[in-house]
């Protein structure tokens, strides 16, 4: 890979940016805020990955709330460094948004999933269907990657491709949306109609509350959208294995977990766990070798497709 290509810069700035921002630390004895204190593998693995990585500081470990959003916001902006300036390859009018930049990420406010405000809508002014229904479709994303529709005048730049006569309900024509509103605390907002083109959960480290979380999340998107799924996937800086493959495991829901920093993380697990014959070693490379687990520099390239 040439160390001089967009995404490997972008990443090696995605990494300083982890450790610099005091995202990626380690306590006064060494250990880094991705390890389990009471596992000595966890520690191990994380010490070399963080190692390989680049100089960590020392800090007192944040709250898990803090770190996760300051891990959505290295996120995303990775991504805005990278996938939004691949418009050879994916023309359209793209967006990376997420919940630090105050931009409002519930599902509900994109095209395939509309129908859920108004469902929300029914339920919040009848009692006796928000104790039957509840609102865990109601899924609001650490970070999406959004598609505006298309003005006509775009279609047909190169030659006339659409016209009033057909192609009057796709949702990729900007005609076909019109002017929506929105209620906001009873007021009439303007509304632009975008398209969910991905959903990106964050998960700074695995527990299996937090990856059934994921899993459920993906599971609402798919079952509740109206058209096509969006991209689902994840992102972690979780060391262990095991961990990872709770949530990496298996298809159907997530299209991929990805690793913060694959590379190091496979080296780190080799030598702390006793080499290529490890279990770890073997199940993080059949997570790997299954097209379960890939490094986040793969992840705006998959976007494209």
């Amino acid at each position: 890979m040439n160390p001089h290509s967009l995404i490997s810069l972008a990443r090696q700035e995605f990494h300083r940016g982890l450790l610099k921002d005091g995202i990626l630390t380690i306590d006064k004895d060494g250990i880094p805020n991705i390890a389990d204190k009471g596992s000595k593998q966890s520690i191990g693995i994380a010490q070399q990955m963080v190692k390989a990585v680049g100089s960590a500081s020392t800090s007192v470990k944040a709250a898990g709330q803090t770190s996760g959003k300051e891990f959505e916001s290295a996120v995303a902006d990775f991504l805005r460094n990278t996938f939004l300036k691949l418009g050879h390859l994916r023309p359209g009018s793209w967006e990376v948004s997420d919940q630090t930049t105050g931009g409002s990420v519930e599902i509900s406010n994109f095209e395939q999933y509309e129908h859920l405000r108004k469902l929300r809508e029914v339920i919040e002014a009848d009692p006796h269907l928000a104790a039957a229904l509840g609102s865990d479709y109601l899924i609001t994303p650490d970070v999406v990657v959004l598609r505006s529709p298309e003005p006509d005048e775009r279609i047909n730049a190169v030659s006339t491709i659409v016209d009033d006569e057909s192609a009057r309900h796709t949702s990729l024509r900007a005609k076909n949306h019109g002017v929506k509103t929105r209620f906001v605390k009873g007021k009439p907002v303007p509304h632009e109609t975008v398209i969910l083109h991905a959903s990106v959960s964050c998960k700074w480290t695995l527990r299996s509350d937090r990856a059934q979380n994921a899993r459920s999340e993906a599971l609402n998107l798919i079952r509740n959208r109206k058209g096509r799924v969006p991209h689902i996937v994840a992102v972690t800086a979780e060391p262990l294995p095991s961990r990872i493959a709770s949530l990496a495991l298996g298809t159907s829901d997530l299209d991929c977990v990805y690793h913060i920093a694959l590379a190091e993380l496979l080296e780190a697990v080799k030598d702390q766990t006793g080499g290529v014959e490890s279990d770890q070693f073997v199940d993080l490379n059949t997570l790997v070798n299954g097209k379960r687990l890939r490094d986040i520099s793969d992840l705006p390239l998959d976007l494209v497709i």
